[in-house]
């Protein structure tokens, strides 16, 4: 297996993207490959700062690297020899099983779009991410790709986001909601209505219905149905919120004395980080979009996500689902 990392994505670059790519070929098994991709010279001058640096780690010199003043639509035109266009090339071309990147997100997306093209029966591709419930995590799709959604997207989306529980989530049978502001069959304004009568009767999805906010947080369900506008904006609260409680907790607890609280479980379940990547699903590919501000574990476990994504066949099974 080998993964594509754009080691030009984050503000600080290349250095979370190599000690990040480290960190995860010392937990994966030696099947294993990663390819740096981006300006060769900076790269190598930062993994001389790591000793043993692996065999199964490899670079792909691409001089360009895409910056927020570019546009999204125009970087495969313009930027050919950008790092994300190269390494999503590379996996168009057979070189690589998948691709990760913390660089612009509307530049990954587009590009991902033109290289690998939807799937059979995907009409508008969607980004998942996970958010941290009472119980297990949960799968939010669209967190921000698709502003204007029709019914049949939503519907798209809920076969992606099943596929994509089972396969990297282990859920046997995930649960999907439709994000709606009740949970009656009537609640909502046409989009939802109109969703929810069709995934009621859609088959291979475990539609549970309408949920709520607060259902979120309790962990209804497995998977959460919206537009990207809806989810855009739950996703941002949900993080800003996340981080204050996390800060309110390190300001309560300054002081305390060691070993009397442990909470530390409790920052790994607020620490975007510890999620890795978002996914681009309903591609003929892999495709892990990262936060630009992501650190070295979060880069790992984005690593760790493709990886789970390619042994798990997640590409093929999402043709085959669409098409039932």
């Amino acid at each position: 297996m080998r993964i594509v990392l754009d080691a030009m994505g984050t503000d600080a670059a290349p250095s979370p993207e190599v000690e990040g790519a480290l960190m995860a070929l010392r937990d994966a098994g030696e099947e294993v490959e990663i390819v740096l991709v981006g300006d060769e010279s900076v790269i190598r001058a930062e993994m001389a700062k790591h000793a043993d640096v692996p065999t199964r780690l490899h670079l792909r010199h691409a001089p360009d690297r895409v910056t927020a003043a570019d546009s999204p639509a125009t970087v495969v035109r313009r930027k050919p020899e950008s790092s994300i266009v190269v390494g999503l090339r590379m996996q168009k071309d057979g070189e690589a099983d998948a691709f990760v990147s913390a660089g612009s997100t509307g530049a990954v997306m587009a590009a991902s779009l033109f290289t690998l093209r939807p799937l059979p029966g995907v009409e508008r591709p969607p980004v998942g991410t996970l958010l941290p419930t009472a119980r297990d995590l949960c799968l939010l799709l669209d967190a921000g790709a698709n502003i204007d959604c029709k019914p049949q997207h939503l519907v798209q989306f809920a076969h992606l986001g099943s596929v994509y529980a089972k396969d990297t989530m282990e859920r046997e049978n995930p649960r999907v909601g439709l994000l709606n502001i009740g949970e009656e069959p009537g609640k909502g304004n046409d989009l939802t209505i109109e969703t929810f009568e069709l995934l009621s009767a859609a088959q291979g999805i475990n539609f549970i219905g309408n949920i709520e906010g607060r259902d979120i947080v309790e962990g209804q369900c497995d998977v959460i149905v919206c537009d990207g506008f809806v989810g855009n904006v739950l996703l941002k609260f949900y993080e800003s919120v996340a981080g204050y409680i996390v800060n309110l907790l390190r300001s309560e607890l300054d002081g305390v004395e060691d070993g009397l609280v442990d909470l530390e479980h409790v920052f790994r379940v607020l620490d975007y980080a510890e999620y890795g990547g978002a996914p681009l699903l309903g591609l003929g590919g892999v495709s892990i979009i990262c936060h630009g501000e992501s650190p070295p574990k979060a880069i790992r476990n984005a690593l760790s996500v493709a990886a789970r994504a390619v042994r798990s066949d997640l590409v093929k099974h999402s043709a085959e689902d669409l098409q039932l």
